[in-house]
């Protein structure tokens, strides 16, 4: 065995989600998903694909009616983007392996901005990459990076920037700006950047998708664009994303892609060509939705006492802090057992989100999220157990 791969960190999330296994009575809140099933025609077109026996293989790069879809929709979004340079990955998180493999090889520099999801800091080091980490900060709830500190860290040596916005767990978001600023010097320094831009249309300002790379690059520049049909179309279960590359870059994408899942099933792909037909209809009464439970929830949260959070621009997350808390999964997990209320430990996306914790607000219902702000209520009024507040003086 690697020693890089004896070496990654277990999931903290999965580890609090083991600690209400068996119980029954526990609101789950920790995982980046709604309880809001696929549409009903989007089920049916993969359903009716199996029903005609499409399950042979399929081309390394997808569907071509797929490809020119998803530029379509791309390019109604952004700038025009043509199919050529987009490929059908097997799961946005495969999306990005693959786009880490195309780039980080040993010893490789990698920046990263946290906090952020676990995997894509993972990634380059199971390829023997070395990543170095640029944290957002946080003052009054509210999370910003730093534009000096990225241009003293992202160097002539710095091989990829990794970059999450909307981000997950904070909500924190790019401003064109600073996309553009981040261009700029990236393309002084050579750097490649890799942006995960999954959360984009779960954007609560007055555009209908967050600020993206692809607003302001060109097909020249060194700029790969991650997306996933699982967020904003409530497919997570799928496993369907999608890559937007530089000209140039898709004949050694596309031997990835047949070394590593060959390609993506054709019924899956069939759901996907319905998702994205119905794009129009679907996501902006979920993005009004999402909202919706991101103001009730903000704003319970706000009231109670000892809360720091702050009403994030992007993304599905609460990320908060209570006062007193310093070690995020020991109170994470006291929640869970005594208070039924499951939420994912900050500590899961780095050093940097120990003390908080992060609550998935995608639900279908908002009673639920209500039921669980009863418990946190219950929490805080209970005070800090002995374990959580020890951890403050650790």
């Amino acid at each position: 065995m690697r020693d890089q791969i004896q070496l990654l960190s277990g999931s903290l999330i999965r580890e609090v989600a083991n600690a209400a296994m068996g119980r029954e009575d526990v609101l789950p809140f920790w995982f980046g998903e709604s309880d809001e099933v696929t549409a009903p025609e989007v089920r049916e077109a993969a359903a009716r694909s199996l029903r005609d026996g499409e399950t042979f293989y399929a081309h390394n790069l997808g569907l071509p009616a797929l490809r020119q879809a998803i530029a379509d929709y791309v390019g109604s979004l952004h700038r025009p983007v043509g199919m050529e340079r987009v490929a059908v990955t097997s799961s946005g998180v495969s999306a990005l392996m693959l786009a880490t493999q195309m780039l980080v090889g040993p010893g490789d520099e990698v920046v990263a901005v946290t906090p952020v999801w676990p995997n894509l800091t993972a990634q380059p080091l199971i390829l023997g990459g070395r990543v170095t980490r640029l944290p957002l900060r946080a003052r009054q709830g509210v999370w910003r990076l730093d534009m000096d500190e990225l241009r003293a860290a992202v160097t002539p040596a710095t091989r990829v920037l990794l970059v999450n916005a909307p981000n997950n767990p904070t909500g924190w978001t790019l401003t064109h700006g600073e996309i553009q600023a981040i261009l700029d010097h990236c393309r002084a320094t050579g750097t490649w950047i890799v942006s995960d831009e999954v959360y984009e249309r779960l954007y609560y300002g007055a555009a209908s998708a967050a600020p993206s790379f692809l607003d302001l690059c060109t097909p020249q520049d060194r700029v790969v664009v991650v997306q996933s049909f699982s967020k904003s179309f409530l497919m997570t279960g799928w496993r369907l994303g999608w890559l937007v590359v530089p000209d140039g870059a898709m004949d050694a994408l596309g031997k990835l892609i047949e070394f590593n899942s060959s390609c993506a099933p054709v019924f899956v792909q069939r759901g996907a060509l319905q998702a994205l037909a119905g794009a129009v209809a679907s996501v902006e009464p979920l993005r009004r939705h999402f909202q919706d439970c991101r103001d009730l929830l903000i704003g319970a949260l706000a009231r109670l006492p000892g809360i720091e959070v702050h009403a994030p621009p992007g993304g599905m997350y609460a990320f908060f802090r209570v006062a007193g808390v310093g070690d995020s999964l020991t109170y994470a997990k006291h929640l869970v057992v005594h208070h039924g209320l499951g939420l994912a430990p900050g500590s899961a996306f780095g050093d940097e989100g120990q003390g908080w914790l992060r609550w998935c607000f995608a639900s279908r219902e908002l009673q639920r999220l209500e039921q669980g702000l009863v418990r946190m209520r219950q929490a805080v009024e209970a005070g800090l157990p002995g374990a959580a507040a020890a951890s403050v003086l650790r």
